[in-house]
This record gives C-alpha cells, sequence and structure tokens, in this order.
C-alpha cells in the first residue's frame, strides 16, 4: 500500500512525458526531474540529496529511451555517425566530470542549476528561430574540444538527454532539424550510461530514500517510466504529424518556463 501512490504518480508522469517526447521531439527528462521531485516530496520521502535521486533516475531512463530512438532513427538514415563519433570522448568526459560534481551538491544548489538552464531552454524553444545561425559547419578544433564537454556536463547536472542542448546546438551550424534530433539522441546515451554508472554505486549513505533506491536511482521510477513512455511516445508522433507543432511547441516552452522558475522558487525562498 506504501507504493500504490507511487506507482500511480509515476504512471502518470511516464504517460506524459512519452506523449510530449514524440510530440515536440524533446526528451523526457527536462519533464521527468521536476515531476520526479513532486512526486517524492509529496509522499514525504526528502533529504538533503533528493535531487540527485532525480537527476540520476531520469538519467537511467534516458539509457533505454535513447538507445530506442537512435536505433529508430538510423533505420530512416538520419543519424550522423560521424558527428557522434568526433563528439562522443568530449561529451562522455563532461558527463564524468558532470556526475562527479552533481554527487558532492545538495538538492537545493541542484535545483537552482536547473531552474537557470530550464529557464534558458524555455525561452529558446519559445522564441528561438529555425533559420537563426551561427556557422555552416559543425565546430571543429578547439570549439569542439570545448562545446562537448559543456553539453555533457549541463546535461548531467540537468538529468537531461542530449537534445535540450544538441539539436539547438547543431542547427545553429547548419544541420537540418530531423538529423540534428536523431544524432541528439546518440548524445543522449553518452550522457547517461557513464552518469548512470557511478550514480548506481553512489548514495548508500542516504536515509529517507524511496522504497527500491538503488543507489540514486529509483527502481520503481525507473521501471514504470520506460515502460509508459514506450507506449506513449507513438501517440504523441501521430499528434504530431496531424497538428501544426509550432504552438504547441510554445505553449510547452511556456511549461518548461513555469517548472523551472517553480524550482527556484522552491531553491531559494523555500
Amino acid at each position: 500500500m506504501e507504493l500504490l501512490p507511487l506507482l500511480i504518480l509515476m504512471l502518470v508522469i511516464g504517460a506524459f512525458a512519452g506523449v510530449a517526447a514524440g510530440l515536440l521531439g524533446v526528451g523526457g527528462g527536462i519533464i521527468l526531474v521536476p515531476a520526479f521531485y513532486y512526486a517524492f516530496t509529496s509522499l514525504g520521502y526528502d533529504s538533503p540529496q533528493l535531487m540527485q535521486i532525480c537527476v540520476a533516475t531520469s538519467l537511467a531512463t534516458i539509457v533505454f529511451t535513447s538507445a530506442r530512438s537512435v536505433l529508430s532513427h538510423h533505420k530512416k538514415g538520419a543519424v550522423e555517425w560521424d558527428i557522434l563519433r568526433q563528439w562522443a570522448p568530449g561529451i562522455a568526459v563532461g558527463a564524468i566530470i558532470g556526475v562527479v560534481i552533481a554527487s558532492g551538491l545538495k538538492s537545493n544548489s541542484l535545483m537552482v542549476i536547473f531552474g537557470v538552464l530550464g529557464l534558458l531552454v524555455g525561452i529558446y524553444m519559445a522564441f528561438g528561430k529555425s533559420d537563426w545561425r551561427l556557422g555552416t559547419t559543425m565546430p571543429k578544433g578547439i570549439s569542439r574540444v570545448i562545446l562537448s564537454p559543456l553539453i555533457g556536463f549541463l546535461s548531467v547536472l540537468m538529468g537531461i538527454g542530449g537534445g535540450s542542448f544538441g539539436v539547438p546546438m547543431m542547427t545553429l551550424y547548419g544541420r537540418p532539424i530531423h538529423r540534428a534530433v536523431a544524432t541528439a539522441a546518440g548524445f543522449g546515451i553518452l550522457i547517461a550510461v557513464p552518469a548512470v554508472v557511478v550514480f548506481l554505486l553512489a548514495g548508500s549513505e542516504l536515509t529517507n530514500k524511496p522504497p527500491f533506491t538503488i543507489g540514486l536511482v529509483n527502481g520503481v521510477a525507473f521501471v514504470l517510466i520506460v515502460s509508459m513512455t514506450v507506449l506513449t511516445a507513438p501517440i504523441g508522433v501521430r499528434l504530431a504529424h496531424a497538428m501544426d507543432p509550432k504552438p504547441l511547441k510554445r505553449i510547452f516552452a511556456v511549461f518548461i518556463a513555469i517548472m523551472a522558475a517553480n524550482m527556484l522558487r522552491i531553491a531559494l525562498f523555500g
């Protein structure tokens, strides 16, 4: 009976995240992290490292959803494997640095980071133009050395895959949006796998963790979210083909901004 409210909340969260991912091409992490935090605190589970559990569990789901997405996009020839290979080492290094730093932060610090970066993502989604360009080819040399770890680092701190930072970056450098989305799904695997391995080995000293939490990854949330997103993402895809995505994208951008601002409010003012 103790698990029943958690099960119901996670099913609802997973269903919503799956539809949003299919409809708007965003990873579930930007929805899952604040939703996990709300669910766990509402059910009475709280600790100074609760945000680490939310971030780690979100990244664990991304391992599987990103892998499924990459395989689907590869069948359509949309994944740019050269970009993935060239950017992989830096992204993985940034992810490892991110998880080491995230493991040592308190919940409030991670909430502030999520809030600030979430607001920036929401603003870009609302006002960004498809024809904005910083260049015509992907960054190389020192630019890639700086940008690739930065994507991995910031994504781990937020508990998200590569889409929120990778897709805008690639489109700003001239990659078609469908190829950017497909390739950024591969970024998600590079970000999530090393981070989850470390998170599974951490957190043994924490108390008042949600039930079935291994290290910092909650097993109940992980299983239910992965199950639901697999079921509901195709619904979002169908809706995307039946509706104009632009106004929906702006509405979703407002939704992300509100969640991020609320996270900042809780962190700063309680």
